[in-house]
């Protein structure tokens, strides 16, 4: 899937990169890559499987709209859904896919943009998103736009995803697709404009499990 938006020797920011098996996927291609993972024992993991990399940078940070600092809600349980949306964690109480997450304790963290991340290594040719709510805040820190980018949709939090394709917007036309799941399949065999992606992950299919939205920007 990931050929679709990179090539041999492009910068990727992996921003949420959990335990690395995205950056595993981009580096095997060729990829060079910023991980990006404000939890301290998957940063840990990451240093231990790429910290010898000549391709993998790591960087145990958050990433929000403005540079400085946060508070990351935690969840020892179930540290894939940790989170610096402190709205989207309480919005997730309502969510029977969440009823059994707690997030326990919360810890002050730094935090960074997708500009400043810009301004020292570069400009990406692809982003990847997975930072539990906290996608639209993200993408309000990068003031230019990207050749492509990903970030996670829920289907009872679509809400997040008129706030990310409404920020894309002002920076360049973008066209989108979906993933469901885990299956790295686009949903769709066309591209698809903002509104018709939104009516599309309102649909009973998309509805069935959460995925991924792909975002790509169009240069004509």
């Amino acid at each position: 899937l990931y050929r679709h938006f990179v090539a041999p020797g492009d910068l990727v920011f992996d921003i949420g990169a959990h335990a690395g098996n995205h950056v595993r996927a981009l580096t095997a291609l060729g990829c060079r890559v910023v991980a990006v993972e404000p939890q301290p024992n998957f940063a840990r993991v990451l240093r231990l499987l790429f910290g010898r990399s000549p391709r993998v940078v790591i960087r145990e940070v958050g990433v929000s709209d403005t540079p400085g600092t946060a508070t990351l809600s935690i969840s020892d349980r179930t540290p894939t859904v940790t989170s610096l949306a402190s709205d989207w964690r309480d919005a997730r109480g309502h969510d029977a896919d969440f009823a059994d997450v707690a997030w326990n304790r919360r810890v002050d963290i730094a935090v960074t943009t997708i500009d400043a991340l810009v301004e020292e290594f570069g400009a990406p040719a692809f982003v990847k998103l997975d930072i539990e709510g906290s996608e639209p805040r993200a993408l309000a820190g990068m003031s230019r736009p990207v050749p492509a980018l990903a970030f996670e949709y829920l289907p009872r939090a679509l809400d997040q995803v008129e706030a990310c394709v409404q920020t894309l917007a002002g920076l360049g036309r973008y066209r989108y697709n979906y993933s469901a799941g885990e299956t790295y399949r686009f949903a769709s065999p066309t591209w698809l404009d903002g509104s018709t992606l939104l009516t599309s992950l309102a649909g009973a299919e998309a509805q069935r499990r959460s995925g991924d939205v792909y975002a790509r920007l169009e240069t004509v």
